[in-house]
C-alpha cells in the first residue's frame, strides 16, 4: 500500500473483470488464503504491489542496498518500507512473499494460556482473543508442514560452531531461565528427514517453484533479514505462492492496491494501479478495476488498515474498531558488545547462522507465575540489514555527513505537526553507496506489551498513535534481563538509539482491524469476516486483537488457514443445501471451481462466485430446480498456439509458438437432461490465459459438448467454445476439438487428452446472450491455432473434483461414468474382442 494521498480521489467507472476471490498481499495471510482456494479449485487473483525475488535477485552491493526501499513517490520500488510513528518506527516487506522475505523464519505457537481475554485498559485498549490454541493448533500443524518447520541443528557438523547460540544457552542456563531452539522455515537438508548440508540442492516439493530458479541449504550466512539469495529460507515464494500458482491462482505482482468498496448487488471492486516501469519515477498510472465476491485483505497490518481507513466512506457499516488495538508485539532490539570471557574476547560469531537461533523465554503471570508480568521472549539475532541504519551512531565513520543529515531531518519531525511517516527515502539517501555495519549481537525481544495503539488517518496518510508508557513494566522486564544475559557473557549493553526517546523499533505490527466477539468489540469475527459486509476477510496482523507474544507470523498463517477453512466449508454447506450430499473439502483435495448447485455467487450467476467477464450471461443458481441433480468438474489444459497460423499441428510446434491454457469448471445443470441429448452440453466457465495478450482472462460464456456424434458409429467429439476479450479488448473465441477416434486402446489416452485449438476473432456463436452475433465458424478469421494437452498430474487432480449438487448424487454420477465408459467402448471396444 502507498503512503501517498495521489489516489485519493478516484474516479471509478466500471470494472475491467470480474473474478471469485481477489486476495490483496502475499504475505502469511494473503499466501495462505490464495493457496487454500486454489487448491479447491476456486479463482484465484492475488495482488502483491512488490516484485518478485528469485534467489539470487536480492540486493547486496551498496548501490543496490541504497535503492532497495519502498516510495514509488520517489522512484523506489524496492523490498524495505519503513514507517514513523508517534512512539515507533516500523520496517516491513513489499515483494511476493511479503514479510517472509524479511524475517527471521522462526515458528513458534503462541502460548495456550497467552490467549487472554483482559479488562479494557484505562487508555481504551485491551485483548479480547475470541479464539484459543485449541482452535488453532490443527492449522499450526498444517502451516509448519508446508514451512518446513525444523530446529536449528545444533548438535551436527558444522552447525555446532554456532557462537552465537551455545552464548545464549549459556547465559539461560546461569540465569535460570527456558532457552530452546525453536522450529526455523529453513531448509537445512535437502529433503524433509534429510541429513544436513551446507549448500545442497533442495528437492522439487511437488508443485514446482514459482521462480523457476534452483534452491540451496542454509550455507549459515545470516542473511535471512536481507533476503536469502540461496533460496534455503522456505518463504512464501517457495512454498504456498508456488503451491497457489501450480492449482491456478493468478499472482500478479507490481500491483498496488488504492481503494476497495462494495458492488451494488453484492462483491466487491478493487481498484489498483500496475506498476510497470520499475526503473525510475513513474508518472501516474493508469487506475484499473477488478471486482470480485469475495475479497481477502492480507496487504499487512498498515496496508489492510490504511485501505479500509482510506475506504471508510465506502463501507459506512464498519464500526469503532476500525483502527484500534495496535502494538507492536513488545518488539525490542538492544545490542551485546564486546563480549569477554575472562581475559579474551569472546567470539559471539552473529553472522554465522540463520539470524536466530535460539530463544529465551520469560514466563507470564497467566502461566501461573505469581508477579511475573506480561510474558516475553528473547532472541539472538544476526546482522539484519534493515537495523543498520538505526546502530549508525555506533560506527558512523565516513558516512558521518548523511548520518547527521538523517537524524537532523527525525528530529525536525518532531515539532512539525504533520512528519512524513514514509522513512524509505531518507533511509535510501543514509546509506547511499556504503551500507553500515556494526560488530556486535542484536538481542531482540518481544512479548504481550499493551494493545492501546490506534491507527488512522492524518491528512490522508496513515498516522499512529501509541505510546511505551503502558507498556513500560514488561519493557523495563525485558531490558533487565538482556542486561543479565550481558553481565553473564562479560559484554557491554546497550540501547537502541531511540530508546532515548522512549521510541521502538517493530517488525511486527499487529491489530488495526482486529477480530472480536461482536461489532462492538472488533472489525472482523473469529473466522476473520468482516461484520456486515460478507465475503469480506481480514487475513493479517490486523485481525490480531493484540500481541502474539512470540513471532507471529505463524499464528497469523494459522489463523488464515482456519480462515479459509471456514469460507470452504461455508460454500460447500450452501452448496449442499436443498438435500444435496455435500461434504466439506479436504485440506489435501481440490473442489472445483462451481457447481451448478451452489447459492454462494453474488447474484451474477457463477457457482461459487462469478467467473464470467463484463458481459455475464452464465447462468445462475436460482436458475436450477431444486428435483434436478447437477454435476461439475473442473479441467486444465496447457499447450502452445502459433498467432497468424490456421492448422493446430503446424502452430503447437512453430518457431514463433506461445503458450496458451485455461482452467474451466464445467458444469451440467441437470445430469439426465445433459446425457439424454445429443449434444451433451454443459456449461464452460473459468478464465483463458494467452501470453502476450493479455495473460489471464475471465471465459464470458463458455460451452462444453461430450461425445457428439461426428458421422461413423464409431468417432465422437468433444467440443470447446470459450468466449473472451484479450487485454487490448479484442474479443476472441477458443474452438477446440478433441477427435475420438476408432483404433487400439491405447489411443485412448492421447485421444482424450489432447485439444485441437483455433482462436478466432470475435465472440463466434455467441450472440443469444450476449446481445449481438458475431458469425458462425465457418466464417470466422482465424487467428492463432495450437494443440493443449491435460498432463498426467492435472488429469489426477481432476478426477477429485467431480461434484454433484441435488438428489440421489451418488446414483447420477455413477449414470454418468456409465455413460463415459460406454461411449469410449463404442470408439475403441472392438479391438478388444
Amino acid at each position: 500500500m502507498g503512503h501517498d494521498t495521489e489516489y485519493g480521489g478516484i474516479e471509478h467507472g466500471g470494472i475491467d473483470e470480474h473474478v471469485d476471490t481477489v486476495v490483496v498481499g502475499s504475505g502469511f495471510g494473503g499466501s495462505v488464503a490464495a493457496y487454500r482456494l486454489a487448491e479447491a479449485g476456486r479463482q484465484v487473483v492475488l495482488l502483491e504491489r512488490g516484485q518478485p525475488y528469485p534467489p539470487g535477485a536480492f540486493p547486496r552491493s551498496p548501490a543496490q542496498m541504497g535503492r532497495a526501499f519502498w516510495d514509488p513517490d520517489a522512484g523506489l520500488y524496492g523490498m524495505f518500507d519503513v514507517w514513523s510513528f508517534q512512539g515507533c518506527d516500523s520496517v516491513v516487506s513489499s515483494g511476493l512473499g511479503g514479510g517472509s522475505l524479511i524475517y527471521a523464519n522462526v515458528l513458534l505457537r503462541k502460548d495456550e494460556n497467552w490467549f487472554v481475554h483482559d479488562r479494557p485498559l484505562p487508555g481504551g485498549g485491551y485483548e479480547p482473543w475470541p479464539i484459543s490454541r485449541a482452535d488453532l493448533d490443527p492449522h499450526y500443524d498444517a502451516v509448519e508442514k508446508m514451512l518446513g518447520a525444523t530446529p536449528y541443528p545444533l548438535d551436527r557438523v558444522p552447525y555446532d560452531d554456532t557462537p552465537k547460540a551455545h552464548a545464549m544457552q549459556d547465559a539461560a542456563a546461569e540465569l535460570g531461565l527456558q532457552c530452546t531452539l525453536p522450529p526455523l522455515a529453513v531448509s537445512f537438508a535437502s529433503q524433509p528427514d534429510g541429513t544436513p548440508a551446507l549448500g545442497l540442492p533442495i528437492a522439487d516439493a511437488g508443485y514446482g517453484n514459482i521462480h523457476g530458479v534452483p534452491r540451496r541449504t542454509c550455507r549459515l550466512c545470516g542473511e535471512c533479514d536481507i533476503g536469502c539469495n540461496d533460496g534455503a529460507k522456505n518463504s512464501l515464494d517457495h512454498t504456498y505462492l508456488s503451491a497457489a500458482a501450480h492449482h491456478g491462482a493468478d499472482i500478479r505482482t507490481s500491483h498496488e492496491v488504492k481503494a476497495l468498496r462494495p458492488r451494488p448487488g453484492g462483491g466487491y471492486e478493487v481498484d489498483y494501479v500496475h506498476h510497470a516501469d520499475l526503473t525510475a519515477k513513474q508518472s501516474r498510472p493508469p487506475v484499473r478495476t477488478i471486482g470480485c465476491d469475495r475479497l481477502v485483505l492480507g496487504a499487512g497490518t498498515y496496508g489492510t488498515t490504511f485501505l479500509l481507513l482510506k475506504s471508510r466512506a465506502a463501507f459506512p457499516g464498519l464500526g469503532d474498531a476500525l483502527g484500534t488495538r495496535f502494538s507492536g508485539n513488545g518488539d525490542l532490539l538492544t545490542f551485546l558488545l564486546r563480549a569477554r570471557d575472562r581475559n579474551r574476547v569472546r567470539p559471539l560469531n552473529a553472522s554465522r547462522g540463520p539470524v536466530i537461533t535460539t530463544a529465551i523465554r520469560l514466563p507470564d503471570e497467566v502461566d501461573g507465575v505469581p508477579g511475573a508480568g506480561r510474558g516475553a521472549y528473547i532472541q539472538d539475532g544476526g546482522y539484519p540489514g534493515f537495523t543498520d541504519w538505526i546502530v549508525d551512531g555506533f560506527d558512523i565513520g565516513r558516512d558521518f555527513e548523511r548520518a547527521v543529515k538523517f537524524l537532523w531531518d527525525r528530529f525536525t519531525d518532531l515539532f512539525r505537526d504533520a512528519p512524513d511517516t514514509n522513512l524509505s527515502k531518507e533511509i535510501s539517501d543514509l546509506i547511499g553507496d556504503g551500507a553500515l555495519t556494526v560488530s556486535s549481537l542484536p538481542l531482540l525481544g518481544m512479548g504481550r506489551d499493551a494493545a492501546d495503539g490506534r491507527l488512522h488517518l492524518r491528512d490522508g496518510r496513515l498516522a499512529a498513535d501509541w505510546s511505551a508508557e503502558t507498556s513500560e513494566e514488561l519493557f523495563t522486564r525485558v531490558r533487565k534481563t538482556m542486561q543479565r544475559i550481558a553481565d553473564v557473557l562479560g559484554a557491554e549493553y546497550a540501547d537502541n538509539p531511540m530508546w532515548f526517546r522512549k521510541r521502538i523499533i517493530t517488525v511486527h505490527p499487529l491489530g488495526g482491524a482486529p477480530m472480536g466477539a461482536h461489532p462492538g468489540e472488533g472489525v472482523c469475527d473469529a473466522f476473520g469476516e468482516v461484520f456486515g459486509f460478507p465475503g469480506l476477510y481480514i487475513a493479517d496482523g490486523a485481525a490480531m486483537p493484540g500481541p502474539v507474544g512470540p513471532n507471529p507470523s505463524l499464528t497469523i498463517a494459522a489463523q488464515a488457514d482456519r480462515m479459509a477453512t471456514r469460507m470452504l466449508e461455508h460454500a460447500s454447506a450452501r452448496r449442499g443445501a436443498g438435500g444435496s450430499a455435500s461434504t466439506v473439502p479436504s485440506r489435501t483435495g481440490a473442489e472445483p471451481a462451481g457447481g451448478a448447485g451452489s447459492p454462494d455467487g453474488a447474484g451474477n450467476g457463477s457457482a461459487y462466485g462469478p467467473v464470467s467477464g463484463r458481459h455475464g450471461g452464465s447462468r445462475g443458481p436460482s436458475d436450477v430446480a431444486t428435483d434436478r441433480t447437477s454435476l461439475s468438474f473442473t479441467e486444465e489444459m496447457k499447450g502452445f498456439v502459433t498467432y497468424g497460423e490456421t492448422d493446430p499441428r503446424i502452430g503447437e510446434l512453430a518457431d514463433g509458438r506461445r503458450p496458451l491454457s485455461f482452467r474451466l469448471t464445467i458444469t451440467a445443470d441437470d445430469i439426465d437432461r445433459f446425457l439424454a441429448e445429443p449434444a451433451h452440453e454443459a456449461r464452460a466457465e473459468g478464465w483463458v490465459d494467452a501470453t502476450g495478450h493479455g495473460g489471464r482472462r475471465p471465459v464470458e460464456q463458455g460451452t462444453f459438448n461430450l461425445f457428439v456424434e461426428d458421422g461413423p458409429d464409431d468417432r465422437r467429439l468433444m467440443r470447446y467454445r470459450l468466449c473472451y476479450t484479450d487485454g487490448e479488448g479484442r474479443r476472441r473465441t477458443l474452438s477446440g476439438t478433441k477427435k475420438v477416434l476408432h483404433g487400439p486402446p491405447t489411443r485412448i489416452w492421447p485421444d482424450t487428452s489432447t485439444l485441437y485449438v483455433r482462436l478466432l476473432d470475435g465472440h463466434v456463436g455467441a450472440g443469444e446472450e450476449d446481445g449481438e452475433e458475431d458469425g458462425e465458424e465457418d466464417g470466422a478469421e482465424v487467428v492463432a491455432a495450437g494443440v493443449l494437452n491435460i498432463r498426467l498430474t492435472d488429469f489426477a487432480r481432476q478426477l477429485t473434483t467431480f461434484r454433484t449438487s441435488g438428489p440421489d448424487g451418488l446414483e447420477k454420477l455413477l449414470r454418468f461414468g456409465r455413460f463415459f465408459a460406454g461411449e469410449l467402448w463404442e470408439v475403441y471396444g472392438p479391438d478388444l474382442v
